[in-house]
């Protein structure tokens, strides 16, 4: 069975308020300059362990930069020299759009490789990883980093209608991937890449991602 999709809202509302209050500027991008859509989930209580008032946080912020979300950049556009980072939020649509995205790809190419650029993502936002490379020369071979576990893909009950799953995805690539507690805060720092395991990853990928920028 489908269902719509899109990023998750705490995903991206908690790294760019944290951002933002840290004077780093932000530039959202997106393929084609399409207007992001929240995954409807992440708005509601049931997406948000049963926290309502949780839940509207989330949408309120959404609002508060709807005027950006509005009017994203290309990533067909992105100057990778212009920027000191790239962070990619996750929700299922990066494994529906950005991991086949040669733009995302081209950029990480261009960052991962600099030691003054820095990459991060969280949760299903490696899946963007994906782009940069194919089966027998991925630029993330050898990379420490986690993502949304299988267990916890299987624990949302969404397993059965993924095409893949992302931890085995990444791990088949070559990565060296680890997981932490389902559901609960767990980053990886493998030089200039950050990545979080989940939703709940996010203040402390923004955090540190925020303290490498100096």
């Amino acid at each position: 069975m489908q269902r719509p999709t899109g990023f998750w809202a705490e995903e991206f509302a908690v790294p760019h308020q944290l951002l933002s209050e840290a004077g780093v500027d932000v530039t959202v991008a997106t393929p084609g300059g399409r207007v992001p859509a929240a995954d409807q989930v992440s708005l509601s209580a049931a997406g948000n362990n049963g926290d309502a008032a949780k839940a509207d946080q989330f949408a309120d912020y959404l609002r508060s930069v709807q005027h950006v979300l509005d009017a994203p950049e290309r990533l067909e556009d992105i100057d990778p020299a212009a920027f000191d980072g790239v962070l990619i939020p996750g929700g299922h649509g990066p494994m529906q759009d950005l991991a086949v995205d040669p733009d995302i790809g081209r950029i990480l190419i261009a960052m991962l490789p600099d030691p003054t650029k820095i990459v991060a993502s969280l949760c299903h936002g490696p899946a963007s990883f994906l782009a940069a490379g194919d089966d027998t020369s991925w630029l993330f071979t050898g990379r420490r980093m986690t993502a949304f576990t299988d267990q916890e893909e299987q624990q949302t009950g969404l397993d059965a209608n993924a095409p893949w799953l992302l931890e085995s995805r990444l791990r088949a690539g070559g990565a060296t991937v680890t997981g932490g507690v389902a559901w609960q805060s767990h980053i990886e720092v493998d030089g200039n890449l950050i990545t979080g395991q989940n939703p709940a990853s996010g203040e402390a990928v923004a955090r540190t991602l925020i303290e490498l920028l100096g």
